[in-house]
Order: C-alpha cells, then structure tokens, then sequence
C-alpha cells in the first residue's frame, strides 16, 4: 500500500512529464510567451527542489529538446546539491540525453553554462566526452563555429588537431588547410564554385557575400540541404506567398513534420496532389507503426480542429498538425479505423483551424462506434457546449461502461499555462501531453500512471527501465556516428 506522500509524487512527475513534452516556452493560442516561461520555471523548480532523482529520470523520457536542456542546465547547476551516487547517475542520465540532442541545442547549452558560470568538473568532464563523440569535429567547426569555440575556452580544452584550433581562433591565418571543408570554408571566400561545398546554412552567406542570385543558390545547393532544412524552406516560402526552388524529398520526411508541410499548403494544391500527399503521410505512419501495424483492435479518434488549433504565430498550426499525424498513425495502428474531426469534415487532407470545439458531441458519435480503443487529440478547450465532454466521459465510465471494456486516451498537445499542466477533459480520463504522433504508443504507456491504476513504485521502475536505454545511446553514437 503507497503512502499518500508516494501518490502525490506519481502525480507531480506525471503533471511534470506533460509539460515537458509539450511547452516550449513560446506563445499559445491561450497563453503569451511570458506566462508559459514563468509556468515552466516554476514546475522546473519544484520538480528539483522537491524530486531531484524523478527530475533527472524524466530525461529518459520522450520530451521535447527545449525542456531536456533546461533539466540538463538545472541540475549542472546544482552540483553542489547532489550526493555522490545521484552525480554518477545523473551523468550518465545527461550523457546519454546529449548524444540525441541536435548540436545546435548542445552548443546552446554550453553557451548558457558558460553564462552562467557554471565551470564545475562535472560539467567540463560532459563537454569533453560529447565532443570526443562527435563524428566530425571539423564539420561542426565550420557549421557551428562560435559554439564550439565558445564551448572549448568554458572547459579549458584544446583541440588535438593543431589545424582545427588555427581554424578556430584566426580562421584566415593559413593560406591552404589539409583537412578538405576547411580548405572549402577557405575557398568560399574568393570562389563561388567552392560555396556550392558547405552545409546550407554556412553557404548562404557566402551566396549573399558573392551576390549570388537566390534561385541560382537554391538550386544548386539543394542536394546539401539536411530533410528538414528543405522543409523549413518550404514552409517559409508557403507563408510568404512565393516559390523555392527546393524540392521536397516526402518519403523521407518524419511523420508530425510532414503533417506540418501539407498543412502549410493551399487547399487547392493539396487537391491537386491528393494521392501524393496521401501515400506519403500513409507511408510515414507505417514506418512509425512498425510491427504494431493493425494490433490496435478497433480504434476511433476525435480529432481537433477548431480554430484553437491554429496555435500561435510561432507555432502555426502545430496542434492541427499533431492531430492529423495522430490520425494516420492511428489509422495503421488499428485493425479498424475511424477518424471524426470537430469540424465534421470528411476528408482529413484538407484539414484547417475552423469554428468552435464540439468535443461533447463527437465523443458521443465515437462511442456509438464500440471501438475497444477511443483516442482524443485535443487542446481540451470543450465549449460547444462548455463541459458537455467531461460529463459524457463520465456517465459513460461510472455507469455505461464500469468494466472500461473501451480504453480511453486524451491527448493533448498543449501546455496550460495557468494550470501548470496540459487542459484535462474528466478526472476518470487519462490526459497525457503530446509534442509528436510519433510519441503516440510510449504516451500510452504514460497513461496508465495517469488513470491511478499505478503509482510511484510503478512509475519509478517504468523511469529506471527507460534510463537503460537511454544510458546506451552514447555507446551506440559514437560507434555508429551522426550530424
């Protein structure tokens, strides 16, 4: 039997877990920029200064890169407040949660440390060993080069390569360099032939350096731009209004990203490219679904797209896009499928924010159904009318269906500010936070501590299970190698 103190702290990791999968930090169609920062400051705190080992664990977890480097920057900052044994396992925790952050947000990290006057032995030990890992520390010299020099000077490091710390620190000093990008780096700055060499966005400055036309430069650095540079690409021009001269690879396009691209074009292009679009988000699905592909059983979703979904100007459409990606997901996860969106639209391809958030009514039509499963994607604001969601969930849960013969999900892919937790629509439904679909069945898993079925014994073992795998991934990285 688990202590009242034992179920309040399930539920604080739990409510913690949500808000790192899904705030960022930045504004919502509810909440400003300013209220989710202090919100987020605020759970980060508590969860640290109340459940340091939970705090650390969490990392092991599924949650966004904002809130895994803000863990990571805490609990350096901490040192000093960590027994022996917590510093070793937190540092394998942070070890391991590096090795799958993008280098950008890494060099970031550092830059922060560094700010801060975190120089402890711990900290620059973590540098050393994440640089030691990285596949090509040349590359990142010319793709991130204040960062790594920055990062090198805060942990007293020099590089081995006599060339790279020349690079670094006078650049222009060498008239010819061996190691063959920063010879290119060296020519991109007298030969145009030689910008075409870099990564994207080193070249495009040399290109506006050069005075190189945008469409001559898009097109010939195409084949260096990453996936998700192309796609950023496109999805700017979208919104300006003009045209890129990037072609899009959609078959290699993550799930939640794609969703985001089709999104981001005109209803009428998206007619045009019907079958494209379909295949292709069809096809990210069933790679994310793997060998769960049609386990699932019977599988409704209420999907949201009322106009909250629209986000924010710096989230465009992003809980729109989560919702869509959940329904391809979720459509190759089961063996029947059923997807009703809010708005009552047929086809979810020219899915876009509009009208209010029936909730109530569409959970009533999806139960009609008889799914063993019921997933809803919502930013949980019910209010057509108010409540009428939490009180169906209700009587369905206490009388028509007490034996839960169908499960029920709610998961919500945005953070409430106020409430220091993303919105719940009934205490008898498990809400869990979701950043991409990609998440969707490890966020299943998570639902089941949220339903108080289980509790910390439960949750704890389930973090340590997870810190296991996580704690394999610089081994794995540095073998296997990775931009």
């Amino acid at each position: 039997m688990e202590s009242y103190g034992d179920l309040v702290a399930a539920d604080d990791v739990l409510l913690f877990v949500n808000a790192a999968i899904t705030a960022t930090g930045q504004r919502e169609f509810h909440a400003d920029a300013g209220a989710q920062r202090l919100s987020l400051d605020f759970l980060h705190a508590y969860m640290l200064g109340n459940y340091r080992d939970l705090y650390a664990g969490v990392l092991a977890l599924d949650i966004n890169d904002h809130n895994a480097a803000l863990i990571v920057r805490r609990l350096l900052e901490t040192s000093a407040e960590a027994s022996v044994e917590q510093r070793r396992s937190e540092g394998r925790l942070i070890a391991g949660r590096l090795a799958l952050l993008p280098p950008q947000r890494v060099y970031g990290l550092f830059r922060a440390l560094r700010r801060a006057g975190v120089n402890n032995r711990r900290t620059r030990a973590l540098l050393r060993d994440w640089l030691a890992a990285r596949p090509d520390l040349a590359f990142d010299a010319v793709k991130y080069r204040s960062g790594l020099k920055q990062a090198l000077r805060h942990a007293h490091l020099a590089p081995d390569d006599g060339e790279l710390g020349t690079f670094l620190f006078a650049p222009l000093s060498r008239a010819h360099y061996d190691t063959p990008i920063l010879e290119t780096w060296r020519r991109a700055h007298y030969e145009q032939a030689a910008v075409y060499e870099l990564p994207y966005t080193v070249a495009e400055g040399f290109a506006a350096k050069h005075g190189i036309p945008r469409a001559v430069f898009l097109e010939r650095i195409a084949p260096r731009m990453t996936r998700l540079e192309a796609l950023r690409l496109q999805e700017t021009a979208q919104r300006r209004g003009v045209a890129e001269a990037v072609a899009v690879d959609l078959a290699r396009m993550p799930l939640t990203r794609l969703a985001g691209y089709v999104l981001s074009l005109p209803a009428a292009e998206r007619v045009e490219r019907r079958d494209e679009l379909t295949g292709a988000l069809r096809a990210a699905a069933a790679r994310v679904a793997g060998v769960h592909r049609g386990t699932w059983g019977r599988v409704t979703a209420v999907l949201d797209d009322s106009f909250s979904s629209y986000g924010s100007g710096v989230k465009r459409r992003r809980p729109l896009a989560v919702a869509l990606a959940c329904h391809y997901l979720l459509e190759a996860l089961a063996d029947r499928y059923a997807g009703l969106w809010t708005s009552g639209r047929r086809e979810a391809l020219l899915a876009h924010p509009v009208g209010p958030t029936p909730l109530g009514e569409r959970i009533l039509d999806a139960l009609e159904t008889a799914p063993d499963r019921l997933v809803i994607v919502s930013d949980g604001w019910d209010n057509a009318p108010p409540g009428l969601a939490a009180e169906v969930l209700r009587v369905w849960r206490t009388r028509l269906d007490p034996e839960r013969r169908t499960s029920v999900v709610h998961l919500n892919p945005v953070y409430d500010a106020d409430d220091f937790d993303v919105r719940r629509l009934a205490p008898s439904v498990p809400t869990a936070g979701v950043r991409d679909a990609e998440d969707v069945p490890a966020l299943v898993e998570i639902a089941q501590f949220a339903e108080g079925r289980t509790g910390l014994a439960e949750l704890t073992a389930y973090l340590d299970a997870r810190a296991e795998r996580l704690v394999a991934v610089p081994e794995r990285t540095a073998a296997g190698g990775a931009r």
